[in-house]
């Protein structure tokens, strides 16, 4: 039994997760996973942005990355824990329910990936490009969504003395019924374990951090920054899932996560030492309506050639000809000099014809 003094240095868990405005629930859950949604497309966008792409790119891609993303994520959730679903005494129609929480990450990656791939063939730019983009703001978004756990009081570790364990308290509804989701705390202490959910959002940071360096120093491309977001995620992962004591499908006593995780950082790791080095041109990340854009623009400011321009850039051609011809006239600056006599007398006598013609009309006035 954990003792008043002991309490006392625990981190108390929230008292509820739900809210409610008249017959509208707010779900703790839910909003910090908009919320962090929100974080990876803009600041995503930023970062497409300044490596050469068009702004507003990432969120046209999200329209179709995040619905797959969220169906990825529960599609493994469910899969993985499926006795809660479909065992005995298990209610099916819970699968749907998103909002209780339950998404895999594992999931929403590789469903969210399938949906960025459309987005990009559709806008015709590298689906690996974008995610080198975005592959910071998607880690620090899953930071943010862990926070909804906190409020749900779910992913924690085994129970624990150390002073950062996290109370769990027991909640309960309005008729006094347990509900540990839904309900509110009634100020009891049920366990104090491992925070497991925290050590993961606060790993999540630093390989964020990382992540941004790293990309600043070495101008990754070609999908390797988003590999390395993988392999980091995945480390993190696998011991946080060794601290964990809650139900999960198992494989040879081994819980599923973990598997996952070592698979899938392996797979990372080769991906980022095998994939071509450097990084994309700038000109490779604009979308084939901008380039077409852009050609027809060129194609419209191009004005005709009129007949007087053809002209001007014959005597310009003749000009040049008779230079050449001719190197040494150019290097006196003058002409031939039969050239020079001809065009002089016949300079004078257009003259002399023009002041006769002033003297005639003059005659004539009155």
């Amino acid at each position: 039994m954990t003792s008043t003094v002991d309490l006392l240095a625990y981190i108390p868990s929230p008292p509820q997760g739900v809210w409610y405005v008249g017959p509208v629930a707010l779900r703790a859950y839910a909003l910090f996973i908009i919320l962090g949604i929100i974080v990876a497309i803009v600041w995503g966008d930023r970062r497409w942005v300044a490596r050469g792409g068009e702004k507003g790119t990432v969120l046209d891609i999200a329209i179709w990355a995040v619905p797959f993303g969220l169906i990825g994520g529960r599609l493994y959730h469910v899969l993985t824990d499926w006795p809660a679903y479909f065992g005995e005494n298990g209610q099916p129609l819970d699968a749907l329910k998103v909002w209780q929480g339950g998404l895999g990450i594992w999931g929403a990656v590789f469903l969210g990936g399938i949906g960025a791939w459309i987005g990009c063939r559709r806008r015709g730019i590298p689906v690996s490009a974008l995610g080198d983009a975005i592959a910071p703001g998607i880690l620090l978004a899953q930071a943010i969504g862990r926070i909804g756990n906190y409020f749900n009081q779910e992913l924690y570790g085994r129970e624990t003395t150390v002073p950062w364990g996290l109370e769990i308290f027991e909640r309960v509804n309005s008729s006094g019924q347990l509900d540990q989701l839904a309900g509110v705390s009634n100020g009891e202490v049920i366990r104090v374990v491992h925070p497991t959910f925290l050590y993961e959002a606060v790993w999540n940071v630093l390989i964020v951090i990382l992540l941004v360096l790293i990309d600043r120093r070495f101008k990754i491309g070609h999908g390797r920054l988003f590999a390395l977001y993988v392999a980091g995620y995945c480390l993190g992962r696998f011991v946080v899932e060794l601290m964990r004591d809650d139900f999960a499908y198992e494989i040879a006593g081994i819980r599923v996560n973990t598997f996952t995780s070592g698979i899938v950082f392996f797979a990372a790791l080769a991906y980022f030492f095998l994939a071509k080095k450097g990084r994309e041109d700038p000109a490779d990340l604009k979308s084939k309506n901008y380039v077409a854009a852009v050609s027809a623009g060129e194609a419209g400011a191009a004005t005709p050639v009129t007949e007087s321009d053809s002209a001007k850039t014959d005597a310009k051609a003749d000009a040049k000809d008779t230079e050449v011809k001719d190197p040494e006239a150019k290097a006196t600056g003058s002409d031939s000099p039969q050239s020079d006599s001809s065009e002089a007398r016949a300079s004078t006598a257009a003259s002399d014809e023009s002041s006769d013609a002033v003297k005639l009309s003059k005659k004539d006035k009155p």
